[in-house]
């Protein structure tokens, strides 16, 4: 949810409808962003607020006392089915909404850690083990915890630990009379058991552990460039009178090349679907799972077993040190405004916590940029110095030295001309305020003033600490405090600059079980943020380079050979395999205000009218393509057949309705009445869609998936090659699509034993996915290990000779 809820838009669109028309031109005309904001602000009434907080009470984000008993119940129903990850996630919710030294919490952690046990996480769950007893674990229970740590060490192999916990276990038992006499004997069993166990692994001959594969970490950059932070030496950085700035190849640059490594200035983690804004005892403690449950809120990795804030239950995190940073840099303020965040969308809070990063840097320097916009020296600038040199020396501009012009700085870059991943970097990105509309602009405006006020109300003492700058903070205090103007300038730039600027951090995320013999996968949004040196690239709806992400860190790889003096070109989207080109330019001038020209856009125009053949219909007699509007007629003169395109698209509808119906029978796992279906859907989609028809290539997959099921990894293969030409077709044959494909068909030539075919196809896939994702990707680790199995195999003896 990047702009606000529904119900703030429409309140504040129905806001601006009733405006005097004057007023409406006022905010419309506007030459600067202080303008705007200051004009706006103005506007917004006592009623509004009480309107926004109502919204915003609605999420539930603060401590609930009643919430944790509610999760910890739900999560125990899930244990005893024997969902344990979803018993995690449930019980990891009540201690997001426990109160720390508390029993609620204590038992949280403690039923976490048994679930955590038996999804195999056992450093987790010792983890968990430690929390429930600093958080005062009833003594009552004590023993079961103790079992369960000494059998997390003993699998761990801490013998050592082991041995000690089972003593303090004994010891505690004979202080403790008051356990029930089968209680007592279960306990004696289980220590008799582990005993054994500890022992057993004493007397096992020592032995060395398997090769342990490389810890998860990209190549960094072969050499650092000088001008542009996070980039490579391959690139640099360049100014066009229509493009703007650019990054142009220095050298020839061969495909899978990183070229920037970047981590996120700022980053917020998309929430997700929010439950729906409602009341009642019960409703408001939603059981589903979304990403804020699975990610941390700082650092963007996978956790099971998140530390939750101690003042609110929505943000969480992978460990004490990333709650501290975070708290520390940030969420000190955003704490008691989550339910605020969340109703006014991602793009403020981005906004918040990009002035909030500010303060970590110089902020002379930022305060003095920010009075740029508002160009009111009185409040901002130093003594020493007029706005116009104050502008130049920090925004760009020819200047005069000793009588001789000085050449204009590119924007964003420093004094010495290099371009840093900082606050400077995200200032220079342009807002494009004149483009956007005057109705967006009042939403944005309106949306930040209201975020000020409740800023203003919490304390605006929160906003001087930790400043680093080289006045004394007492000094600072009052440049800061004498008005949020200032920063709610800042907040409304930030906020209009992501519509362009923003870049949806993702994620692959495994679907279905894992119990499944082939993956399937998805990418996934994350998380928003603003990354100052990828923004530099410029868009082509067929790039020459690809972008992934780890974590909060963007890497930017060519895609294909890139000579010396082209521009690096990054897609923004609209992908010429993903939509058509009056599709895309529309989008684009919509959403990032300029006409796309690239290669591919004029290419398509100069062709004849004619959809993807991935949309495409086929003639029932000759298996042509169809052609025209209305009325298809067959491409083949020789042939008359002709149908109405409303026919096709009914009939298309009716087969992705018998597919859908397919996929649930697979999901329940009726797979002969799957394979029966999908078979008949199969039958039909041959007789009007085109070959390379995308319904065409669902079809072929969800065969594959049923036949691998089976086991049958002949004709799961044979439906899976079928569908790879589709995937060929609409994405290209180095599209990181393909790579994903060809993984799924190197596991089913592995799975059966078909050697030749599973070494050439992991070759193809490990040259697909090495270029998007560079070496340390899960998928082609997974394919190395398949390859060094297959390679280590003894040969295969020859028959008898005749």
């Amino acid at each position: 949810m990047d702009l606000p809820v529904d119900e703030w838009k429409s309140y504040l669109f129905q806001k601006w409808a009733l405006l005097p028309k004057s007023i409406q031109v006022t905010i419309s005309t506007a030459e600067t962003l202080s303008d705007v904001f200051l004009h706006t602000s103005s506007l917004l009434q006592s009623e509004d607020e009480m309107f926004l907080k109502r919204l915003s009470r609605s999420y539930l984000v603060g401590k609930d006392p009643n919430a944790p008993l509610f999760y910890r119940e739900k999560g125990n129903k899930k244990f005893q089915e024997k969902d344990y990850m979803g018993a995690t996630v449930l019980y990891s919710k009540g201690v997001s909404h426990s109160r720390p030294n508390t029993e609620d919490i204590s038992l949280c952690y403690a039923n976490r850690s048994a679930a955590l046990f038996h999804l195999g996480q056992y450093e987790t769950c010792l983890k968990d083990i430690i929390s429930a007893q600093m958080h005062r674990y009833p003594e009552r229970l004590q023993p079961k915890l103790m079992l369960r740590k000494a059998e997390c060490l003993v699998t761990l192999g801490r013998l050592q630990e082991a041995s000690q916990t089972i003593s303090d276990l004994e010891r505690n038992l004979t202080a403790n009379p008051t356990l029930a006499a089968s209680q007592f004997q279960i306990l004696q069993r289980t220590l008799s058991r582990l005993k054994m166990k500890v022992q057993e692994k004493e007397n096992l001959p020592e032995t060395f552990p398997e090769a342990l594969t490389k810890a998860f970490e990209d190549m960094d950059l072969r050499e650092e460039n000088e001008q542009i932070s996070s980039a490579s030496s391959s690139v640099s950085l360049c100014t066009d009178p229509l493009k703007g700035r650019c990054l142009i190849a220095t050298k020839d640059i061969l495909p899978g090349e990183l070229l920037v490594k970047e981590n996120a200035f700022v980053s917020v983690l998309n929430p997700g679907e929010m439950p729906p804004l409602c009341h009642g005892p019960e409703s408001k403690w939603d059981t589903r799972v979304t990403n804020g449950d699975l990610y941390c809120h700082r650092c963007l990795k996978h956790t099971l077993a998140p530390v939750p804030c101690d003042g609110c239950s929505y943000a969480k995190y992978c460990s004490q040190e990333c709650m501290q940073q975070a708290w520390d840099l940030y969420h000190s303020v955003e704490c008691s405004l989550g339910g605020l965040l969340l109703t006014l969308g991602v793009f403020c809070h981005v906004a918040l916590r990009s002035t909030l990063l500010a303060r970590s840097e110089d902020v002379d320097n930022v305060i003095r940029k920010l009075c740029g916009e508002i160009r009111n020296k009185d409040i901002c600038l130093p003594e020493s110095k007029n706005l116009m040199q104050t502008l130049r020396d920090d925004l760009g501009g020819e200047s005069e030295e000793n009588g001789e012009t000085v050449e204009t700085p590119i924007p964003g870059c420093d004094s010495n001309g290099k371009y840093e991943n900082n606050y400077n970097g995200v200032f220079s990105l342009l807002p494009h305020t004149e483009n956007h509309s005057p109705e967006h602009k009042f939403l944005c405006a309106l949306s930040v003033s209201a975020l000020c006020r409740q800023l203003e109300a919490a304390s605006l003492q929160t906003l001087t600490t930790g400043l680093k700058s080289s006045q004394p903070k007492a000094a600072m205090a009052p440049a800061l405090c004498q008005d949020l103007h200032i920063w709610g300038v800042a907040m409304l730039r930030h906020v209009l600059q992501l519509q362009c600027n923003a870049q949806a951090i993702t994620t692959i995320q495994q679907t279905g079980s894992k119990d499944h013999v082939v993956t399937n996968s998805r990418q996934v949004r994350l998380a928003t943020g603003l990354f100052p040196v990828v923004s530099l690239l410029n868009h082509s709806c067929s790039p020459n380079t690809s972008v992934s992400f780890t974590s909060t860190v963007a890497s930017i790889r060519a895609s294909e050979q890139i000579g010396k003096g082209q521009e690096i070109l990054h897609c923004y989207g609209p992908h010429e395999s993903r939509m058509g080109v009056a599709e895309r330019q529309q989008k684009l001038r919509s959403q990032y205000f300029f006409e796309c020209n690239c290669p591919a856009c004029q290419n398509e125009k100069h062709r004849p009218a004619a959809g993807p053949r991935w949309e495409a219909f086929c003639c029932n007699r000759c298996r042509a393509l169809m052609q025209g509007a209305d009325v298809l007629s067959c491409d083949n003169t020789s042939c008359m057949e002709a149908v109405s395109r409303d026919h096709l698209v009914s009939r298309l509808r009716d087969l992705q309705q018998q597919v859908g119906m397919a996929r649930k029978l697979l999901r329940n796992g009726k797979l002969e009445r799957a394979i029966q279906l999908l078979l008949g859907c199969q039958r039909d989609a041959e007789s009007f869609l085109s070959a390379e028809h995308s319904v065409v290539g669902e079809i072929e997959d969800d065969l594959a998936q049923a036949y691998a099921t089976l086991g049958d990894w002949q004709k799961s293969a044979t439906h899976l090659q079928k569908s790879l030409q589709v995937v060929e077709v609409r994405h290209g044959p180095s599209s990181v699509e393909m790579g994903h494909e060809l993984f799924k068909l190197a596991q089913i030539f592995f799975n059966g034993f078909a050697i030749p075919e599973a070494l050439n196809t992991i070759q193809e896939a490990e040259k697909v996915l090495l270029v998007h994702y560079g070496p340390w990707n899960d998928e082609i680790q997974e394919l190395q290990k398949m390859k060094s199995y297959l390679l280590d195999l003894p040969p295969i003896p020859a028959g008898p000779s005749v």
